[in-house]
């Protein structure tokens, strides 16, 4: 009974004083992601120790159900009408950008004496973003123009190069160095479209069944059990749970004609699923391994800092993409929490020897990222008009 009591306590106070930190964000400067993360670091157990093990232990299940909230949102911004205009400047920067970080992330460890393996591994977990970051600042702002639309769409095609790059890297190290065993693409391979199935799977008979109760208005609970369906089938499936989600919102947002936009009540309950999660996020963070990041991991920051700025910028001007647009979406893209961690887990499982190198630089980094890439995204998003 107690536990239950520490739980509820904790997830009333975390809401309460999130809801303050908001409010507080909006008179300064900083993001109110950070400021929530910088109150978790507070309130964990590497600060005041008010939060309890109670709730964060139920960190990860939060964290599911906020992306999965996250990506089904982002997934309804891709529709056919947008996708028109930005569809070609979406894929060359999402792609020149998750390539180029690969590239000079691995390239940088490299030279500087990492163990190849070690160094492709985490180039590749390097390319990966934060769409809960980025798709929040965005929010906050309310910011609504060709910038945002285009930084919501790179976002949310980050993770899915990302997927793939771990993918084939997993698969080079693997041949390399585990006797040609290539089952590391195998399972890529399947993430991947097993995602893009599942989202076809849920969101096309959801995209003409949704919004008939009540005729052309679908209902918040409709839009909570498709998007929880679609991630409990995902895990049973093993494939991407956010890529499946973005899916699922896509087809439903171009394939239901009988309502202009779909489940626009879920944007009225995301937030408070973000400041549970955002504050857990900082709860959970561990500071101590800021202490091991050391030179190898400065590289790493640095180099991942330079494949996201000068990647992005080539990917735009390519696309022949607007000045303004080329010139900040790069500083935008770099926050990083979530994907990076999971790829570290399974790469320190599948090569045990890169364990405790892979697991400091992996998550020290995402310390920093977390608490000052969205800083970066608030600057670049409200610079561009």
């Amino acid at each position: 009974m107690h536990e239950n009591g520490d739980f509820l306590l904790a997830l009333g106070a975390i809401l309460l004083i999130g809801l303050i930190t908001s409010e507080i964000g909006r008179r300064t400067p900083l993001p109110r992601v950070t400021l929530l993360l910088v109150l978790g670091i507070v309130v964990g157990e590497q600060g005041l120790g008010i939060v309890s093990s109670a709730i964060t232990v139920h960190f990860e299940m939060i964290a599911t159900m906020t992306l999965l909230l996250i990506g089904f949102l982002l997934g309804g911004k891709l529709t056919f009408s947008s996708l028109r205009v930005t569809a070609k400047k979406i894929l060359w920067i999402s792609a020149s950008e998750a390539v180029l970080t690969v590239v000079l992330v691995s390239t940088g460890l490299w030279a500087a004496g990492v163990d190849f393996g070690l160094a492709l591994i985490l180039g590749c977990i390097a390319s990966a973003s934060a769409p809960a970051a980025v798709y929040d600042v965005i929010a906050e702002l309310n910011i609504h123009n060709r910038f945002s639309d285009l930084l919501l769409g790179v976002v949310a095609m980050d993770d899915i190069w990302a997927l793939v790059l771990f993918g084939v890297g997993m698969t080079v190290v693997s041949l390399l160095y585990v006797n040609g065993d290539a089952s590391s693409l195998t399972s890529a391979v399947w993430e991947l479209f097993g995602a893009v199935i599942l989202g076809l799977v849920v969101g096309l008979p959801a995209a003409f069944l949704t919004g008939r109760i009540r005729s052309g208005q679908p209902m918040l609970i409709e839009a909570l059990g498709i998007v929880f369906l679609c991630g409990g089938i995902a895990f049973w499936w093993e494939v991407s749970f956010l890529l499946a989600a973005i899916v699922t919102g896509a087809v439903i947002a171009n394939f239901a004609r009988h309502h202009e936009y779909p489940f626009h009540a879920i944007e009225d309950i995301e937030w408070p699923f973000m400041i549970v999660f955002f504050v857990l996020a900082g709860a959970t963070l561990e500071l101590d391994a800021l202490s091991s990041l050391g030179m190898i991991g400065a590289i790493y920051v640095v180099m991942r800092i330079a494949g996201k700025l000068s990647g992005s910028y080539f990917g735009a001007l390519a696309s022949k993409t607007d000045a303004d647009s080329s010139r900040w979406i790069g500083l935008a893209l770099l926050p990083q929490a979530g994907v990076n961690i999971g790829m570290a887990l399974v790469a320190a499982h599948r090569f045990p020897d890169y364990r405790d190198t892979l697991l400091a630089i992996t998550i020290s980094s995402t310390v920093l990222f977390e608490l000052f890439g969205p800083v970066m995204t608030r600057t670049a998003v409200q610079k561009v008009k």
